[in-house]
């Protein structure tokens, strides 16, 4: 998430968000999928001009009392007898009246008719009750079935593809299974779950089915190739990520199931199911995200146990898709040497279920011990890589600083008007974005339409405008990150006071969600031969001291003339590491990423009296101070790092 609060006068957002391009690497050219078409829902209802406030549980629940609408508290939905299916359709062969089946989210209103299929926000829904919009009980909101297109390719993949133990060469059947690791997997348990394998591409294909397995609704292929000793597995979906979501193996669990077991991937659940026999669903993003259309598919489980995988992430992301789920029925298994993923402990003779039963309750009390924390420290000490967050592609010095961007952090960036922090932090998000870090972008200040155009030019590295016959083939490609964008734009005023208060709204939301929020902050007025120190943020000294992080562009053009921006970091609240290092801004492609071949290196200074560093060794006038200062705690000023402490 990403903020800008206006100096001055006014509080200025700026936010946005969407999701990773998967490539189609490894499909050969008669199988690969054109541009994908874009999607109109002509009977949808009309935008709304305002922001939408959100709704709460206790909203949905005087609603639907208000109407006199029955309903049943779930765990993480509300159930209620659907009005997008005619009255025959609510009882079944008996004449008895089925359990309800529309879905409410608490926490977002969205809901989902598991009879229909139609789905909505809930806004949709008040409409449909109260008769508004066109045909708004004829289920116009029908979740998006995959396009002619794509349900066309999907079947053409499908009918292709051959089940592994038919392909005609047993050698090839074997390389296979080594490559994907199945040894030890029956061709029982890849029989029941339908995985075939797709030859001209050396894929598995794993199938999505529609609830109650009547029709073939997407495909996942996995696709494996060696390098070196390892194995590096791509996956592809069909249709694309966001236009379509299931779970895989969906079409195997009965209504009588009370328990199951989610994974991050379909080769967990194969070994899962044929080791222990317990239900068991793989979630189509693995450890990126938990679809929140998806929760009525597992409102029936009184128990779910989450086996993500073998490292700190997949434990991080456990935990957070716990509380989507409602923590008190979740249970997660911590990962270790003796509790690796799924798939892994088959091959190497593990008991599956004995690990089962090792799985911690997720829901706790607001008090714990060390002993319930130990071996979470010790999973941050044994991935030191991991617990520092995901590394920066476009910037290797701010990984040497703030090692990395990390879940639950608040980050507070300010620079001067005019000095690119909008453009800068563009591609700091883009640059994350890319790795699969989920962002949603919310601004104030400028519209939606020209930040994606600087972000579109910076994902391209260079103009569009100047090469219009490539403009789809890198829009198709940006339209596929985890990319959003929030409507909110014009200059709002708003106090000290309030600003104070929305600081702490975002410091609380990012521990309470696991969330990093960037906030963009304007700084005070300073004089223009002064450079911006900590202080300099506007308002109280609330900011700096909620921050996890706080950084600052420095622009000397703006001080001494001609010079150069550099990046501060004054506060890094993980292990201390505090510096500069330059920017330099390729105004073709609107980057602040440092060339290949530039030779920048970060030195270091001790000096009482500030920031200053030694000449480059290019012995150019003008050129950047390169500072790199590690210290073991923040600095009692909180104006400027204590330099004067030996380095570590």
């Amino acid at each position: 998430m990403w903020v800008l609060l206006r100096s001055g006068y006014p509080l200025r957002i700026l936010l946005s968000l969407r999701g990773p391009w998967m490539g189609w690497r490894g499909l050969p050219r008669s199988l690969a999928v054109g541009p994908p078409r874009r999607r109109y829902r002509k009977e949808a209802l009309a935008a709304l001009e305002v922001p939408v406030l959100p709704v709460t549980a206790t909203e949905i629940r005087q609603y639907l009392r208000a109407h006199g609408i029955p309903f049943q508290d779930g765990h993480s939905c509300v159930r209620a007898p659907s009005p997008f299916v005619g009255a025959s359709k609510l009882k079944d062969e008996t004449g008895a009246a089925t359990s309800f089946s529309l879905f409410i989210d608490k926490t977002t209103g969205r809901f989902l008719c598991m009879t229909s299929l139609a789905e909505g926000s809930w806004e949709d829904f008040q409409a449909s009750v109260e008769g508004r919009g066109d045909g708004a009980r004829e289920g116009v909101l029908l979740s998006e079935a995959p396009e002619a297109e794509d349900s066309e390719e999907v079947q053409r993949i499908w009918d292709r593809a051959v089940p592994l133990w038919e392909l005609p060469e047993p050698e090839e059947a074997q390389l296979a299974r080594v490559m994907f690791g199945l040894t030890k997997v029956t061709d029982d348990t890849l029989k029941r779950f339908s995985v075939r394998y797709l030859r001209p591409a050396h894929s598995l294909v794993f199938p999505w089915f529609s609830p109650g397995g009547l029709g073939l609704r997407g495909l996942k292929l996995l696709g494996a190739e060696g390098q070196g000793d390892r194995v590096h597995y791509m996956e592809t979906t069909i249709p694309q990520p966001g236009a379509f979501r299931n779970l895989f193996g969906l079409p195997l669990i009965s209504r009588r199931d009370v328990e199951v077991v989610l994974t991050s991937r379909e080769l967990d659940s194969l070994a899962l199911s044929q080791s222990t026999g317990l239900p068991t669903l793989a979630l189509p993003r693995g450890t990126a995200c938990l679809p929140p259309v998806l929760l009525p598919y597992l409102e029936q489980f009184r128990r779910i146990v989450l086996w993500l995988g073998d490292d700190l992430r997949s434990w991080e992301a456990a935990k957070l898709f716990a509380r989507k789920l409602n923590p008190k029925r979740c249970s997660l298994v911590r990962p270790g040497d003796q509790q690796p993923s799924p798939l892994e402990a088959l091959n190497q003779g593990l008991n599956l279920s004995r690990i089962l039963r090792t799985a911690l309750p997720a829901w706790h009390k607001s008090i714990v011990s060390f002993r319930q924390l130990r071996e979470e420290v010790l999973g941050e000490l044994s991935n030191v890589e991991q617990a520092a967050g995901v590394r920066w592609s476009r910037f290797p010095d701010l990984n040497r600083l703030l090692k990395g961007h990390r879940k639950g952090e608040l980050t507070v960036f300010t620079g001067p008007t005019g000095s690119g922090k909008t453009t800068f932090i563009s591609e700091y998000a883009l640059d994350l974005c890319t790795q699969g870090v989920n962002t949603l972008w919310g601004s104030f200040e400028i519209s939606n339409v020209r930040l994606a155009r600087v972000m579109l030019t910076q994902f391209a590295v260079g103009r569009l405008e100047e090469q219009l016959d490539k403009y789809d083939e890198w829009a198709d490609r940006f339209e596929d990150l985890p990319l959003y964008f929030m409507t909110f734009h014009g200059q709002q005023s708003i106090r000290i006071a309030a600003q104070d208060y929305i600081i702490g709204a975002f410091r609380k939301f990012a521990t309470d969600s696991s969330c990093h929020v960037t906030l963009v902050i304007h700084p005070r007025k300073e004089d223009d031969d002064k450079e911006l120190q900590t202080a300099s943020i506007f308002g109280s000294a609330k900011a700096s001291q909620e921050a996890d992080n706080v950084l600052i562009l420095q622009d000397r053009r703006l001080v001494t003339g001609p010079g150069k921006r550099y990046l501060q970091v004054s506060k890094n609240r993980f292990d201390g590491d505090v510096g500069v290092f330059p920017l330099e801004f390729n105004k073709s492609s609107l980057t602040f990423s440092i060339p290949p071949k530039s030779k920048a290196r970060l030195k270091k200074i001790k000096d009482d009296n500030g920031l200053v560093a030694k000449k480059p060794s290019s012995g150019k006038k003008g050129a950047v101070p390169q500072i790199s200062e590690t210290h073991s705690d923040q600095a009692p000023n909180p104006n400027k790092p204590d330099l004067s402490k030996p380095s570590r």
